[in-house]
């Protein structure tokens, strides 16, 4: 009798997969490092990975700068240094400043298994001598009461009262807010303002031309009051020159005289009678005396 057979496929080992890497696995007993799977299956550089597996595996001690670092990898220092500052940024290393018990300032490195693991503790910090208290100390010396405040009435310089200003100034002033709504100002800022504004009037320069040089290319916003732009424009803005004076009338011109004809020569001059022009003049003058010599 034959035996049965079926064309039915094999069932695979569970154990064993069928794509991908298989493991062959070799309990090690010494010359081993522990790295969890979160380091060493972190996304991102390999580089990053493989020096924190080497920095792992290194007893205290061995020093990881970026120069030990490049002789140990052919990467150079602008890999290395990147390396470095992901591990530091991931929590996984973690760079002091210590001060030595003989004073000096050293760079210690601490690399965490986990990041966020156990920290070693913050060395002590050096306490401060103590100052011996001086009887010029403010926390010795014995307070003393400060003087109070002067009233307005005791101040140096009171403030000007807007009764006592150029009433065209003011005006000029107070109608600034129709080109411009944020110019504002109060009583004590108008009357404050009005001495510059007039002189600018005593100069010559009119309101209008007075308004357009303090509102032109003003700031869309304001840092200070708008009395403090208007006063820093008056104070540097010099002033304009002033408009030539007006030409005399036809009437107060000066005569212009005729035209005369020489007698001696017939050239054309102008006085206001007929004779001999000034060459002629000399001429004769020089001939007379010549006669009288």
């Amino acid at each position: 009798m034959a035996d049965p057979q079926s064309n039915a496929r094999l069932r695979a080992d569970a154990g064993t997969p069928t794509s991908g890497v298989i493991h062959v696995r070799t309990r090690l007993t010494a010359d081993f490092t522990v790295i969890s799977n979160a380091l060493a299956q972190r996304r991102g550089s390999a580089v990053t990975v493989g020096v924190a597996a080497y920095i792992s595996s290194l007893p205290d001690g061995s020093p990881v700068s970026i120069a030990a670092l490049c002789e140990h990898f052919s990467e150079g220092e602008i890999l290395i240094s990147r390396a470095l500052r992901e591990l530091e940024a991931a929590g996984y290393l973690e760079r002091r400043r210590e001060r030595t018990p003989t004073g000096q300032v050293r760079t210690r490195t601490y690399f965490y298994d986990v990041p966020g693991g156990n920290r070693p503790p913050q060395p002590p910090k050096p306490p401060r001598p103590r100052r011996r208290p001086s009887p010029t100390d403010p926390a010795v010396a014995p307070r003393q009461e400060a003087p109070p405040a002067p009233g307005p009435e005791e101040t140096g310089n009171p403030a000007p009262a807007l009764a006592d200003a150029d009433p065209k100034a003011v005006a000029v002033l107070t109608s600034l807010r129709r080109v411009d709504p944020r110019l504002v100002l109060s009583a004590q800022e108008a009357a404050r303002l009005a001495p510059a504004v007039a002189e600018w009037l005593a100069a010559g320069v009119g309101p209008r031309e007075i308004t357009e040089l303090l509102t032109a290319r003003l700031p869309d916003r304001f840092r200070a009051r708008p009395a403090s732009v208007l006063a820093f424009r008056l104070r540097e803005t010099p002033l304009p020159v002033p408009p030539p004076a007006p030409l005399p009338e036809r009437g107060e011109r000066p005569a212009v005289l005729p035209f005369q004809t020489c007698d001696g020569c017939e050239r054309a001059f102008r006085a206001p009678e007929s004779g001999h022009c000034r060459s002629c003049r000399d001429h004769l003058g020089k001939e007379h005396l010549r006669a009288a010599g």
